[in-house]
């Protein structure tokens, strides 16, 4: 058992039979009384986002995960699929279970799979990726007096808010964690 006090962005914890990961999480403490901790949670099972509020001194299960290096494959579609770089074992994950995280997958990334109870869960990505831009808006000339940013389209189909600099054609390095344009390669 964990005190829910513990619970960060990342954490996978257990409550009342299903597996949940933090999203966001933020700590509120009034005038007198307990804290509560706000925390919004994806169930790792059918991918539906939950809010949830706990008081301060409550806990929940610690859920034990298990984590395999693989090699991102292809995808169908409704499934992502990847190999073990280990066994040469093949996972499919539901598209619906890795969200955003689908829009960084390249074919032959090498990335982190969660297991539970043998059940592939989630894909834990590198910070960064690199990837090349298939579309760009037109830059206006003249458009520069402050940091004026345009949207492209990369090969995964991931859109991207860039300087106005970055063309079609180009490799840029996007972090994964927020989403945001960091440089180009």
């Amino acid at each position: 058992m964990i005190d829910v006090n513990d619970l960060r962005k990342g954490v996978t914890f257990e409550l009342d039979g299903t597996l949940f990961k933090v999203l966001e999480y933020s700590h509120n403490k009034s005038g007198r009384g307990n804290a509560s901790i706000r925390v919004k949670a994806r169930n790792m099972l059918t991918g539906a986002n939950i809010e949830k509020t706990f008081q301060s001194g409550d806990r929940v299960q610690d859920a034990r995960l298990d984590f395999h290096n693989v090699q991102y494959l292809y995808s169908d579609g409704e499934f992502y699929y990847f190999m073990d770089n280990d066994t040469f074992d093949q996972h499919a994950i539901k598209s619906d279970m890795l969200g955003d995280s689908a829009g960084y997958l390249k074919a032959s990334m090498e990335v982190k799979l969660t297991f539970y109870n043998g059940e592939p869960l989630d894909v834990e990505l590198p910070t960064s990726v690199d990837l090349e831009v298939i579309e760009a808006e037109v830059a206006v000339r003249g458009d520069t007096a402050t940091g004026v940013t345009k949207k492209v389209k990369t090969e995964t189909g991931l859109e991207v808010q860039c300087p106005q600099f970055v063309k079609v054609g180009d490799i840029i390095r996007v972090d994964t964690r927020t989403g945001e344009y960091v440089t180009r390669v």
